[in-house]
C-alpha cells in the first residue's frame, strides 16, 4: 500500500506525484528512487499481485548533476578535529550530521530548533545569488531533522532567541552572506590543513 492505496489500486500517477517530490535532487538520488520503485512493481506484477505495473512509463523530473562525492573516514575525523576549536565548527557539523544545505543552514534561526523534541525543522533556506529567504524549492524540503546527542549540548549551550540568525559571521554578527560563508569553509579549511601538518607560507 503507499498512505491508505491498496498496491492494486495504485496508478501510475501515484508515483510520478512521488517521483516529483524529488525535483532538483541529484540524478543519484532520484535514479535510486526511481529503480526502487521499478523494481518493487515488476516483483508484485511477477507475483500476479498486480495486473499491470504502474511504474513502467515513470519519467524523471528535472535533477541535477555535480561532481561531489562523499567524504571519507580520513576526511571525517579531520572535520571533527578542526570543529572543536574553529568558530564556524557548529555550522559545518551541523550541515555535515544533519544534512542541511548552505541556503538551508544560512536561514537557520533558533526558533527553528524545537529543543523538546531534539529537532531541527527546516522550512525555509536563502535562494542561491541573493539574500532572499525563500521556502524550500520542492514539498520535501520541507522536514524535521533529529539533532544528534554529540552537537545538541553545544545548541542548549549557545540557545539564543527564537527570530535570531544561529549562525553569523566572526566580525559582524550578521547573517551570512554567500561571500561571507565562503570565506568560514575556506577558513576551516586553511584550518583542518594547519591541524593536520600542513606548512603554511605567508602570503
Amino acid at each position: 500500500m503507499i498512505g491508505n492505496t491498496k498496491l492494486k489500486d495504485v496508478r501510475d500517477t501515484h508515483l510520478q506525484k512521488i517521483l516529483s517530490t524529488r525535483q532538483g535532487y541529484s540524478l543519484s538520488n532520484v535514479t535510486k528512487l526511481m529503480n526502487t520503485i521499478k523494481a518493487m512493481f515488476k516483483q508484485a506484477r511477477i507475483s500476479r499481485l498486480i495486473s499491470y505495473d504502474p511504474a513502467e512509463a515513470l519519467s524523471m523530473p528535472k535533477t541535477t548533476q555535480g561532481t561531489r562525492r562523499a567524504i571519507t573516514d580520513s576526511e571525517r575525523a579531520m572535520i571533527l578535529k578542526t570543529a572543536e576549536t574553529h568558530y564556524a565548527g557548529l555550522m559545518f557539523l551541523t550541515m555535515l550530521y544533519c544534512g542541511l544545505r548552505p541556503g538551508e543552514i544560512r536561514a537557520l534561526q533558533w526558533g527553528d530548533i524545537d529543543f523538546e523534541r531534539q529537532v531541527i525543522k527546516v522550512t525555509k533556506a536563502i535562494e542561491s545569488g541573493s539574500n532572499i529567504v525563500k521556502a524550500p524549492k520542492t514539498f520535501a524540503g520541507n522536514r524535521e531533522v533529529p539533532i544528534p546527542n554529540v552537537l545538541f549540548s553545544e545548541y542548549l549551550r549557545k540557545k539564543g532567541n527564537p527570530t535570531q540568525t544561529i549562525f553569523t559571521q566572526l566580525t559582524t554578527d550578521n547573517p551570512h552572506t554567500e561571500n561571507s560563508f565562503s570565506g568560514a569553509w575556506l577558513s576551516f579549511l586553511r584550518a583542518m590543513d594547519i591541524e593536520h601538518g600542513a606548512v603554511v607560507y605567508r602570503n
